[in-house]
């Protein structure tokens, strides 16, 4: 019996800007919360069990495990379980990057602001 040719699967249509704009604000907002900024700060030097990043933190297991839930679900840290454990990393090292470049631009930052205080003190001592 002759097959019958398979249909064609129409091409996915490319994201739209608005569709890119979303996906960028999410990873963006799923680093916008100290608790997994610390974390990612953690695992980019190698993976971590909850309870390492517990002591490492100071911080209790649900707290921990809710913000590792943000990164996973974000694909910024994934789980791999090993044996009995589950260590977290992060999915792509170029984060590590990224909190690199953000901690130049933040130290910049802080520079200009300490020139602008500096020049406001002189200011107000010449009063």
């Amino acid at each position: 019996m002759p097959q019958l040719p398979r249909p064609r699967r129409a091409a996915a249509a490319p994201p739209s800007a608005g569709e890119l704009q979303r996906f960028k604000a999410g990873f963006f907002r799923a680093l916008a919360h100290p608790t997994r900024i610390r974390i990612l700060e953690i695992l980019v030097r190698g993976g971590r069990t909850v309870q390492e990043l517990q002591d490492a933190l100071a911080l209790g297991q649900p707290l921990v495990s809710q913000q590792l839930a943000v990164l996973r679900h974000q694909g910024i840290a994934v789980a791999r379980k090993e044996g009995l454990s589950v260590r977290y990393v992060v999915r792509d090292p170029l984060v590590g990057d990224l909190l690199d470049v953000a901690r130049r631009i933040f130290n910049n930052q802080l520079d200009s602001t300490k020139g602008l205080l500096q020049a406001l003190r002189r200011e107000s001592r010449r009063r």
